[in-house]
């Protein structure tokens, strides 16, 4: 009997099925509870041993975006059929709403920060890349290795500094302080990320484009950025997910104005103490961005987690 060296056997993709789909599994089941979680009432999320099978209520969801109060017991034995649906919801567990919750604000705030840093992030970190690429530069090779080691050092390190520099400067709790902050801390990767891409480009290809007529930014614009899109693509998911997820420096420049989501879910305070079903709708509700940015680009994502692996 011949065996191949490169193809698998039926027993080893079997293996390897069964171990992707478990490692699948698990890594999903912190996710899935947490969605879970979302849909179960106060008393279920805190139910032990941990209630798997349980009634679905949207309670968390309108907790999430409601502020509320006790209803007083006059109040509270008074019927009302002309309430909203979701007023009524709230009602039933002798609480009213008195207003809005700051939820949406701080997870717009989230969106302005995240994609406006990944932006600049991505404009600035392709022209750096592309010059490294394909001009001259002095100690190159140390001034990327520079660049990359920026992104090594931890934000705690510098976060004092930081804050004291935002404080002079007038940045602080405001969004274009943590814009230019996350853009800065992103630019590393951006520049390191998109450079291997560039460097793949064959540069024949642009000095055909000049002989043509082209400028050396037609060139750039027409011929290097569409093959480099992939490259791009990939770097920007890297730099929205640094970006969406930060939580100790947003912690440190923010509390009010430009306070994103991550450090506001966890204070979230029901009428009787901490809310979990509404932490757990608010931190459903804010996997979603991102996870629709990474799954729209997931292809991109593949290549540029593995880009350099194999080379002609």
């Amino acid at each position: 009997m011949s065996y191949s060296v490169t193809q698998p056997s039926v027993r080893q993709k079997w293996i390897a099925g069964i171990l992707v789909v478990g490692y699948a599994v698990i890594t999903m089941l912190p996710l899935l509870w947490i969605v879970a979680t979302g849909f179960k009432s106060s008393a279920d999320s805190i139910a032990y041993p941990p209630k798997i099978v349980f009634e679905p209520t949207v309670e968390g969801y309108v907790n999430v975006f409601t502020t509320q109060t006790r209803l007083s017991s006059e109040l509270a034995a008074e019927p009302r059929d002309d309430l909203p649906w979701y007023e009524q919801l709230v009602r039933n567990k002798g609480n009213t709403i008195v207003g809005a919750s700051r939820y949406s604000e701080r997870f717009f705030n989230s969106v302005v920060i995240g994609f406006g840093s990944t932006f600049f992030a991505i404009f600035l970190g392709t022209a750096a890349a592309y010059a490294f690429s394909r001009f001259k530069v002095p100690l190159k090779d140390d001034l990327l290795f520079f660049i990359l080691s920026t992104r090594m050092m931890p934000p705690i390190a510098v976060a004092i500094p930081i804050f004291l520099m935002f404080r002079n400067l007038g940045l602080n709790d405001t969004h274009a302080g943590m814009i230019l902050l996350y853009t800065a801390i992103n630019l590393s990767l951006a520049v390191w990320l998109i450079n291997g891409f560039i460097d793949e480009i064959p540069i024949e290809y642009e000095e055909a484009a000049l002989i043509d007529g082209y400028t050396r930014f037609q060139a750039f614009y027409k011929v290097v950025l569409p093959q480099a899109a992939t490259g791009i693509a990939s770097t920007a998911i890297f730099c929205l997910i640094f970006s969406w997820n930060e939580y100790a420096l947003a912690v440190l420049l923010t509390s009010g104005t430009a306070q994103t989501a991550p450090p506001f879910i966890p204070t979230i305070i029901g009428v009787g103490g901490q809310d979990w079903p509404a932490v757990a709708a608010g931190a459903t509700i804010f996997l979603v961005p991102v996870m629709v940015f990474t799954i729209l680009l997931r292809k991109h994502l593949l290549r540029g987690i593995t880009f350099g692996a194999v080379r002609k």
